[in-house]
């Protein structure tokens, strides 16, 4: 290709759609770590202050610290949580400072299954859960709505059937 000229269509691979987590997955992060951390805090700050001394107490503003760092922390690994579906595969895509991309085949996939713990349900939320035979390339992608996660499962199990018929 010549200097300055631009790319034909065919050299070029169209830019994938990626569609990112919904608010909800990060506001029970968030709340998880509130919870868990703050009650840490607390019997923290109440054991050692009742039975080593209240200048020991101090050492409750440890998990106190972890929840201040953590709020921003949540934030920045929940936006770089995204997924796009393409003609061939899903790309599954996260991580802040250790980018981790996943492509997995359609044809390839054996399972797909949509999973919603105690947790998850109380704040209206699924996962959808990928298997494929080489273990290495399974995946999930968290926090979905769970009409977004049948959705996902159906259309994926659909392209799968297809693409395996193929093989």
């Amino acid at each position: 290709m010549e200097t300055g000229s631009t790319p034909t269509a065919e050299n070029t691979m169209p830019e994938p759609v990626w569609t990112g987590l919904p608010p909800g997955l990060l506001r029970m992060r968030r709340l998880l770590l509130v919870v868990w951390l703050g009650l840490l805090t607390i019997a923290v700050g109440l054991l050692l202050g009742l039975f080593a001394g209240p200048g020991w107490a101090a050492f409750a503003l440890l998990p106190l610290a972890l929840m201040v760092w953590g709020w921003p922390m949540l934030g920045r690994n929940w936006r770089s949580w995204r997924y796009a579906e393409r003609a061939d595969d899903l790309l599954i895509s996260r991580g802040v400072l250790w980018r981790e991309e996943t492509v997995v085949p359609y044809g390839r996939m054996q399972l797909v299954e949509v999973t919603s713990g105690p947790v998850e349900r109380h704040f209206g939320l699924a996962s959808v859960q990928l298997h494929t035979a080489a273990a290495a390339t399974d995946a999930c992608i968290p926090g979905l709505d769970p009409a977004e996660a049948e959705r996902l499962r159906d259309r994926l199990t659909e392209l799968g059937e297809a693409r395996s018929a193929g093989l």
